[in-house]
């Protein structure tokens, strides 16, 4: 029998390093900074960690514009600094995993600038060329999810490149064996530093649709999102990158799939297809967001918890013997859940351990991001306080050139949902800018830090923190919950989000009333108060009752 691979046992912690750590004072967090908290982290009980880019890059997408793979940006130290950090996190029974990008660059890596010189250089087809139209015109419609055409044009070729995210993210063209060859070679050499594994971005859309045809426009807009994901021949790649890289060298990947559902993510997953060892799917983020509206993420609604549970408890039973979950609430694109699906502002530790209950108890790799393990809220800033290159670019098209949303609401949604919330600087103690740097910050803190802070989370008796290390604990020390079977129950609750684990003989029951009001308990058939209890957020729960974001782990048998 095969020994089960440790990332199937981890819990992994995401840093942004722009915005974790600064230990040169120039308000930008640093890998230093990163290996000045190891302490914090082996405390904290994690097994490894996921490093956003920190290659070179101009920042036009903080860091996934990538100019050179194998260089780190100033920004954050060099490769010393690097190798450095590896060592130290190896020392301390932690692994790295890399942040690949290999679906554009930045238009100032030197590919691009070769590529855009001429059309018959080397370089010339490792990007995405076409045509244009008789009058001059982009070659489709496909639109950028940054806002506008996902085509620019360059005068030397006389040609469009696409970029599904910004004009400096040029989108490089797989179907060149040169082009894969690249990458995989970059991914050899962080092999050869010590590197454990790869979190790969938007890795679903590296295989274009050749014919290049325009998407559906029923609604007559200029340009048309879809169609991203899933090409024809992503599969065939994925599979070499495994062959050529991940399985000889025993690389962990997860791979960020904004189109998977449970339905088709053992596609991507299942280990006898030799692809991914897991995904990020996008599908359980939008149960906040309308269906069908106009302005995409914008289009806010009410948190549905029971669509949560469906998608989740799909996610769980779908892939049972075909795959393994990467477990998540929070990221570097995610708003803090608190503030997002909680209450933040009368129940933000209750809300916090609640989520992070239901979602350490499922099935799969947990991933925690920076924050997470305090409570860290979103800011409620105002429009000029937000970085975000999607943020502005979806204000432009929206607000001021589609009109089909209003600045104070697209401003309530930003609040809500904007990717920002979550890159706010990590907030350690009270003093001038929350420890986190004796300089000017890149990035505006949350008001909050004198208050929500890791030094005042470590000490109060309600600690995020805490509670987070024992999930985490529970995990090492449980294989009912890397083990068990799911079940879930009471699915229709509009309030109550219940499963069973169970192993051999042991059961247990993981659930939490994800509101903030009282409710009759609908889980007394199990007898509650006659069982043991192995972790709750509330100290004497009432068993009759559940109390706002209320939540708890009991042994049946």
């Amino acid at each position: 029998m095969s020994e089960t691979p440790w990332w199937q046992q981890a819990v992994i912690y995401q840093i942004y390093p722009k915005s974790f750590n600064d230990t040169d004072g120039d308000g930008i967090g640093d890998l230093q900074g990163v290996i000045n908290k190891m302490d914090y982290l082996k405390e904290l009980g994690i097994d490894a960690i996921w490093l956003c880019p920190i290659y070179q890059s101009p920042q036009v997408d903080n860091g996934y514009d990538i100019t050179d793979y194998r260089t780190v940006d100033l920004r954050y130290g060099n490769n010393q600094d690097l190798e450095r950090l590896i060592h130290v996190a190896h020392q301390y029974d932690i692994k790295i995993i890399m942040d690949m990008v290999a679906n554009h660059t930045s238009d100032q890596c030197q590919w691009f600038k070769e590529s855009k010189l001429s059309r018959n250089n080397y370089f010339s087809d490792w990007y995405i060329w076409r045509d244009p139209k008789i009058d001059g015109s982009e070659p489709n419609n496909w639109g950028s999810n940054f806002g506008g055409s996902a085509w620019t044009y360059v005068p030397d070729r006389k040609q469009y490149y696409l970029h599904y995210y910004a004009p400096g993210q040029p989108d490089l063209n797989w179907e060149n064996p040169r082009v894969r060859e690249a990458i995989y070679d970059m991914m050899r050499y962080w092999k050869a530093h010590g590197v454990d594994g790869w979190r790969m971005d938007v890795v679903t859309s590296i295989s274009k649709d050749q014919r290049f045809l325009n998407n559906a426009n029923p609604q007559k807009l200029p340009f048309i999102v879809a169609n991203q994901n899933n090409g024809p021949r992503l599969h065939e790649f994925l599979q070499e990158m495994h062959k050529e890289v991940l399985e000889p060298f025993s690389m962990m990947s997860v791979g960020e799939s904004p189109d998977s559902t449970a339905n088709t993510a053992y596609q991507l997953v299942d280990p006898k297809r030799k692809e991914l060892d897991m995904v990020f799917t996008f599908e359980h983020m939008h149960v906040d967001r309308k269906k069908g509206g106009m302005n995409g993420r914008w289009d806010v609604q009410p948190f549905d918890l029971i669509e949560l549970k469906h998608i989740l408890a799909s996610w769980q039973n779908k892939l049972d013997g075909r795959g393994w979950n990467a477990l998540y609430f929070e990221n570097h694109d995610r708003a803090r859940t608190p503030s997002r699906w909680g209450n933040d502002k009368k129940y933000r530790y209750e809300s916090s351990t609640a989520f992070a209950t239901v979602l350490h108890g499922l099935k799969g790799t947990p991933f925690i991001y920076q924050g997470e393990e305090i409570g860290m809220t979103n800011p409620n800033f105002q429009l000029e306080d937000y970085e975000d290159i999607e943020l502005k670019s979806d204000y432009k098209k929206y607000v001021d050139e589609y009109k089909t949303i209003t600045k104070t609401d697209f401003l309530k949604a930003a609040h809500k949902i904007s990717r920002d919330n979550a890159r706010t600087p990590m907030q350690w103690d009270a003093s001038r800018n929350s420890g986190f740097t004796t300089g000017k910050p890149w990035f505006k803190l949350n008001p909050n830090y004198s208050k929500i802070n890791v030094k005042n989370d470590l000490k109060s008796h309600k600690s995020v923190f805490h509670y987070y290390q024992y999930l985490i604990r529970l995990r090492h020390e449980n294989t009912i919950l890397t083990e068990g079977t799911f079940e879930l129950i009471l699915p229709e609750h509009p309030q109550v989000f219940a499963y069973l684990r169970q192993e051999k003989n042991k059961k247990w029951l993981i659930f939490a009333n994800l509101s903030d009001q009282n409710i009759v308990n609908p889980l007394t058939n199990f007898c509650l108060e006659e069982k043991q209890v192995i972790v709750s957020n509330y100290v004497h729960p009432d068993w009759e009752k559940l109390v706002p974001y209320q939540a708890a782990i009991i042994m049946l048998t």
